[in-house]
């Protein structure tokens, strides 16, 4: 490991010019990352998965940490759905495969990675689970109807007492930030959930043995808890910092 560890924050895609006002909430969004990262020393590498799988692990390949941030709705064939339901995104297949890979490859080789948002529903894929497809427009976790920048609501999560996400974010339950339709189904291999909303979907999981943590809600977002996503990036720097 380098004496600035290096960190990947890797998006689906870089540009959204279909969509300006969306393009310019994820840059806010995807910014308050790597700044909150640069702020505690590390060195950050802005990677978009559009480029295919074959670019995106090898322009990984060096991190010493990766995060996965949000985006569009993966292809239901990643994980044995159909499209066609309420509220569908576009969709970013060759993004979906590759990091998909990624999340593979990071598992293998051991580096500590983050998911947030699309990054839960990314891990849970990768390792074999399913997503909840739409979970109805008053499901009181994305905001309808609404300018982009008013989408992301408010509302609290409970977190499992024995799980290193109740060990960085403290007594439960803890107010969290999101802005999601989906959520996790079937749990991929390895993973459990360490966090659960008030209507019971699944808002975190961890890996029983990987270092690898992802969470539904926002944590870079500009209204979230202080403190949320310094103790998220946190647990990647204490992962490398043993494995150093």
């Amino acid at each position: 490991m380098s004496l600035q560890p290096t960190l990947a924050v890797v998006e689906a895609t870089r540009f959204r010019s279909h969509d300006p006002a969306y393009h310019d909430y994820v840059q806010l969004l995807v910014g308050n990352v790597i700044a909150e990262a640069r702020s505690h020393g590390w060195a950050v590498d802005r990677v978009a998965a559009d480029q295919g799988t074959d670019g995106l692990l090898a322009a990984t390949a060096s991190a010493d940490a990766i995060v996965i941030v949000g985006g569009e709705d993966i292809h239901p064939g990643f994980y044995g759905g159909e499209t066609g339901y309420p509220n569908e995104s576009r969709h970013l297949p060759v993004a979906d495969a590759a990091q998909i890979a990624l999340v593979r490859s990071a598992l293998e080789r051991r580096t500590p990675l983050l998911g947030i948002c699309r990054g839960l529903q990314i891990v849970n894929v990768a390792l074999g689970g399913t997503l909840v497809q739409d979970l109805g427009d008053e499901c009181g976790h994305v905001n309808r109807g609404v300018p982009i920048p008013q989408v992301l609501t408010t509302h609290t999560v409970h977190l499992q007492p024995d799980s290193r996400l109740a060990d960085l974010l403290g007594e439960s339950p803890v107010d969290v930030r999101s802005a999601h339709h989906q959520a996790a189904g079937d749990l991929g291999a390895g993973l459990v959930v360490t966090a659960r909303s008030h209507d019971g979907h699944v808002e975190a999981i961890e890996h029983r043995d990987a270092p690898l943590l992802a969470v539904q809600w926002h944590p870079e977002d500009v209204a979230a808890p202080a403190g949320q996503l310094t103790a998220l990036l946190g647990v990647l720097e204490a992962r490398v910092a043993v494995a150093a």
